[in-house]
């Protein structure tokens, strides 16, 4: 029988982080995983969608390369190959997140994992053996799964999720996607790039409807030039396999219409991985799907916690993986700094990319919070015109007294740009610090500090 001093459920980024921040910390650390390390972020998630969007992006680039005196011709696109570069990537990414485990002294343990009190779990390898592992503290870091609802179902054959969607190497002719948050709207920018007809079907007004609404438009924008085509805004659809084909049945504008496509991407949310785990029979409390935390992410159960996607939103990894850290440092006796959700940056990774922090115009007029804007468009930036890259923009919604209520930012490199402003609104920064903060030039970047300026009419360069 094994005893750890932690044990963590689960290798994705949130499991695989958590165990190496509680050894960094003088504890025995076991890891149950029952499939690769690195687990859906990984695999299936993050990572290889990652790569293929590299490839549609590099379509796209084609095709501006004759203003840049550069005379190519794109021959055709093998979506066969981005995907199996994807998964390439991937296995050997996975691969050194075990190297990690080896470095941390990390015991990994292939199997199924069920808890069976608060200081025990029973692992059930692949082959059906079960063991008993002993552990005086337990991270729960199982992940999440698709969510579906009546008509709008899984079957792994034409109506695919994500998961099937990053492994699929045939490209179909056309698909329809239903759903335009992030995961939705990454894979219609590449099959798009690759010659499929694709069709975006959404309840909400816009596209990526969490985010501020001047970034979905943008978004939109830029995909009726790709010619993707969109029905935002719909009261009702639901999918059907019917052999050869899938067709979508949906209200628009109070019109019913029937759409059919070779593929359909169902992309409708995600829900916790908290079933056959045995939390009822040790007494954890779950709330709507996902197990229920405070701000330690400690559950309801003394010396059991949970972290990542399976412990609710955001579920993102680069959360769970600071969630997990959290978690370990205060299951060893120390007593680390809550997160703070609307620190937590949001990113897109189509072209424009889209990333955000803190608070969108919406949800200031919602909860009546005075703010001023700063908003400058890339078209203006020296750096983005010489570089080919104009589109989007730079935006802040800033307090009245100086602090950084919420930025925006929409273009080429957004998701490297974001990191700045969450630093400022994690270390709870006014206007006149940015202010003082000399960003070089010519760089995207400084449009950070001049969209600070802006909402305060002072912009020098706009």
């Amino acid at each position: 029988m094994k005893s750890f001093d932690v044990l963590v459920i689960g290798g994705g980024p949130g499991g695989y982080v958590a165990a190496i921040r509680a050894s960094q910390l003088g504890n025995k650390v076991g890891l149950v995983e029952m499939s690769k390390l690195g687990g859906v972020c990984l695999n299936k998630g993050c990572i290889p969608t990652k790569a293929v969007l590299k490839s549609a992006h590099a379509v796209h680039e084609l095709a501006d390369f004759k203003a840049l005196g550069i005379d190519v011709e794109l021959k055709g696109t093998n979506g066969k190959t981005a995907v199996k570069r994807a998964k390439g990537i991937s296995d050997r990414i996975s691969k050194g997140v075990g190297f990690l485990m080896k470095k941390n002294n990390i015991e990994v343990i292939e199997g199924y994992a069920k808890l069976k009190s608060a200081t025990s779990v029973e692992v059930k390898s692949a082959k059906g053996h079960t063991d008993t592992v002993n552990a005086k503290k337990i991270i729960i870091a199982t992940g999440a799964h698709y969510r579906t609802f009546p008509g709008l179902e899984h079957d792994n054959e034409r109506l695919i999720g994500a998961w099937e969607a990053i492994h699929m190497e045939e490209m179909p002719k056309s698909i329809g996607i239903i759903g335009a948050g992030a995961i939705g709207v990454e894979f219609a920018y590449f099959w798009n790039a690759f010659g499929v007809d694709v069709h975006i079907f959404e309840l909400q007004k816009h596209l990526l409807p969490i985010e501020d609404e001047d970034s979905s438009k943008e978004v939109e924008k830029a995909y009726k030039k790709y010619g993707i085509k969109m029905s935002l805004g719909i009261e009702k659809i639901s999918a059907a396999n019917k052999g050869d084909h899938v067709e979508f049945s949906v209200v628009e504008n109070g019109e019913e219409k029937t759409y059919s496509f070779e593929k359909g991407l169902i992309a409708v949310g995600m829900t916790g991985n908290i079933n056959g785990i045995g939390l009822e029979e040790v007494g954890i409390a779950t709330d709507r799907g996902f197990i229920s935390v405070d701000e330690n992410y400690q559950t309801s159960v003394p010396g059991v916690y949970a972290i990542g996607d399976v412990s609710g939103a955001p579920l993102l990894a680069h959360a769970a993986s600071h969630e997990g850290v959290v978690a370990a440092e205060h299951l060893s006796g120390g007593h680390p700094h809550p997160i703070d959700k609307m620190n937590i940056p949001g990113c897109t990774y189509c072209q424009p990319q889209v990333a955000s922090v803190g608070y969108t115009e919406r949800a200031l007029k919602e909860q009546g919070i005075e703010y001023k804007v700063g908003k400058l468009p890339f078209v203006a930036n020296g750096k983005a015109v010489a570089s080919n890259e104009k589109e989007g923009f730079v935006k802040t919604l800033m307090g009245k007294h100086g602090e950084l209520l919420g930025a925006h930012i929409v273009g080429t490199h957004a998701t490297e740009l974001i990191h700045e402003y969450v630093l400022f609104r994690t270390m709870e920064g006014i206007d006149e610090e940015i202010y003082a903060t000399v960003h070089p030039h010519p760089t995207l970047g400084e449009f950070l500090a001049e969209a600070v300026m802006a909402a305060n009419n002072r912009s020098l360069n706009f």
